[in-house]
């Protein structure tokens, strides 16, 4: 449903939080082999994270991706805005770049509910209440 981009930063974030509960900071390249991502592009995408403030990192030894715990919690809809824009939650679920009630795509009174409902979803959660609902339960974390 989201990029790439996006689905590797969400799992990623979500990640940070579960190590950061235990009192650790994991490194690029244990969280692109937690998440299943390559390497080069998990570190893009956190170094990106971390311009935009979603993250912190330190370097050298004892360093890695962590929150600042003095910010209040991640949405999952600023991240998601952040990497995709306006359009993941606007655009056509055809594609077309001019769909609209005016004028729309015949999908468009189907979809419209749809995108409401991922809307509501991504804007009541957070990277935190994620990362706790993974602690909470015995599911594979986000491997694939």
């Amino acid at each position: 449903m989201f990029n790439k981009e996006t689905e590797y930063a969400l799992r990623g974030l979500v990640y940070v939080q579960l190590q950061q509960t235990k009192g650790l900071k994991p490194g690029i390249m244990e969280i692109a082999k937690e998440i299943d991502a390559p390497v080069f592009y998990t570190g893009k995408i956190l170094q990106r994270l971390v311009k935009m403030g979603f993250l912190m990192s330190t370097k050298g030894k004892g360093g890695g991706f962590y929150f600042d715990t003095g910010k209040p919690d991640v949405q999952l809809k600023s991240v998601i805005r952040a990497i995709e824009g306006e359009k993941a939650y606007s655009g056509c679920g055809f594609g077309l770049k001019s769909c609209n009630d005016e004028q729309h795509c015949s999908l468009h009174e189907q979809y419209a509910p749809i995108r409401e409902s991922i809307n509501k979803l991504v804007s009541e959660n957070t990277v935190q209440s994620l990362a706790s609902n993974f602690q909470k339960s015995d599911d594979i974390l986000l491997r694939r």
